[in-house]
């Protein structure tokens, strides 16, 4: 029977996958020889394509977990937060590969127009780059557009001998078993613990029927919060946020919130 990967096994796994694709992308390029590149021999277009990529995912892959705490933080949507990020992302990676290019020195300064031109083309590279593992993750199934993301974990089956409850006999043994959160994501749930975060091929409303014994309550459609995680609440305005550790902020519902004070979280 197979065993179940750790985390580390599967993030080192996803890493091999992306840095792979990331190489065919570069040897894709250095074929094609964009941007004045065709010119140049063929052996100097590999190395430095395929260090370009490698550069490159670099600097994209942090952009995957600022999004998921952006988006519960201030409540924007997904799309719009890549794109933003990743024009953002793009203004620090234009000036490495422009150093790059010139190594060993003397690196000179650019012109307005050069600048503006050498970021474009970054950005047209690197947009393209995030839609192919938008894509790719789609059509595994998997939360779209976090390249590097780990794999979900498939729900098992609960022990009958375990006197834990049911949800958290399902996560890895390296996440513990202190939940602090629920999460949903597409289809799946990601289980927050004070050790880490998964995602488990579960839905909310199944979740929630497996957490007999924890006291917490489902604040928001897509949130059930463990009621001695919350540290602190948030208010801007009439949105209310619960404080969790691990920098984790979960938002709550305005129709939730009379039944929540009743209940004395506030």
């Amino acid at each position: 029977m197979n065993q179940p990967q750790t985390a580390s096994a599967r993030i080192a796994r996803k890493l091999v996958i992306d840095l792979s694709v990331m190489t065919v992308i570069g040897l894709v390029l250095a074929m094609i020889g964009p941007f004045g590149t065709a010119t140049a021999p063929l052996a100097l277009r590999l190395v430095s394509w395929v260090a370009l990529a490698w550069v490159g995912y670099a600097f994209y892959r942090p952009l995957a977990p600022l999004v998921a705490w952006l988006h519960v933080r201030l409540q924007l949507p997904k799309a719009g937060l890549w794109i933003g990020l990743t024009m953002l992302a793009t203004i620090p990676l234009t000036a490495a590969i422009w150093a790059i290019e010139f190594l060993p020195g003397p690196i000179p300064a650019p012109t307005l127009e050069d600048a503006l031109l050498a970021y474009l083309n970054v950005l047209v590279i690197g947009a393209s780059v995030i839609v192919v593992f938008y894509l790719l993750e789609r059509g595994k199934g998997d939360t779209p557009a976090q390249p590097g993301a780990t794999s979900p974990v498939v729900a098992q089956p609960a022990r009958q001998d375990d006197p834990r409850p049911a949800f958290l006999q399902r996560l890895p043994a390296e996440l513990g078993s202190d939940l602090i959160a629920l999460e949903m994501e597409d289809h799946y749930v990601r289980a927050h613990t004070m050790l880490g975060s998964d995602l488990v091929l579960l839905r909310l409303r199944d979740a929630l029927g497996e957490l007999d014994g924890i006291d917490g309550a489902q604040v928001h459609r897509s949130w059930w919060v463990a009621r001695d995680a919350v540290e602190g609440v948030e208010r801007d305005g009439r949105s209310v946020r619960l404080v969790l550790p691990r920098g984790i902020v979960a938002p709550v519902a305005r129709s939730r919130m009379a039944e929540l004070t009743k209940a004395g979280w506030f």
